[in-house]
């Protein structure tokens, strides 16, 4: 494999992606400036998504006892939307090139049917991210502009005069559409990380074994062996 010059940097490396040797060798997956975004961006999204069925339906009005209050639960949701939003768009700003679609994403959806029967080994080499985490990245993108969008349309508070009933009808149609499917690619989201084992304490920890990331994303650690310098045993 031609070696990757220093200063030349691939789309699915990312800046603090580096080999650690070791007993075993460990791969730093995630930075702790990365690592707090994403935990701020999860934890927003888990109260929007309790604040917001809260105020959906009398039937889950229970659930603003969580928030202090009926009151509350309506000034607090859409402070913690902005909240995520500008997490998410940092987030954004940090993974979206690793994110991009590649040739072997088609090549992955083609097989995702042998990764469900666990037949791994048949899968094609991935870059950081496979076909399915672009999916989740790109599919979260889209829904929180949506929400953001629509929820301002909604926040008479500060924004009233700016559109008419008509349009905030519509506004709420359409947030309660996205926050439906964002809650899914959430629950998705999640059971993909417990699912594959590992995943979760590249989050936490901010690092993997050698032996994790050649069994799920070979083609990211071909490329991080083939840099120079590598990271310094601790």
């Amino acid at each position: 494999m031609a070696a990757i010059h220093q200063n030349e940097i691939p789309n699915d490396v990312e800046p603090g992606d580096a080999v650690r040797p070791g007993h075993p060798v460990h791969v730093k997956r995630y930075t702790v400036g990365a690592r707090i975004n994403h935990w701020i961006t999860a934890i927003s999204l888990v109260l929007l998504a309790l604040s917001g069925m809260a105020l959906f339906t009398p039937r889950l009005f229970f659930l603003t006892g969580l928030f202090g209050g009926g009151q509350w639960t309506r000034t607090l949701h859409p402070w913690i939307g902005v909240v995520l939003f500008f997490s998410f768009a940092i987030l954004f700003i940090r993974f979206w090139r690793a994110n991009l679609p590649a040739r072997e994403d088609v090549d992955w959806v083609a097989h995702s049917g042998d990764l469900l029967a666990g037949r791994e080994e048949k899968m094609p080499e991935v870059g950081k991210y496979n076909a399915g985490q672009k999916g989740v990245f790109w599919a979260m993108s889209v829904l929180i502009i949506t929400l953001i969008a629509s929820g301002i349309v909604m926040w008479d508070q500060y924004f009233y005069d700016l559109t008419t009933i008509p349009q905030k009808r519509v506004a709420i149609l359409v947030h309660a559409i996205a926050a439906v499917v964002i809650i899914c690619v959430w629950i998705i989201h999640v059971y993909a990380a417990i699912w594959v084992k590992g995943t979760i304490g590249a989050m936490t920890k901010g690092e993997v074994t050698g032996g994790w990331a050649w069994r799920h994303h070979r083609k990211w650690l071909r490329e991080l062996v083939s840099r120079k310098p590598r990271a310094p045993a601790e």
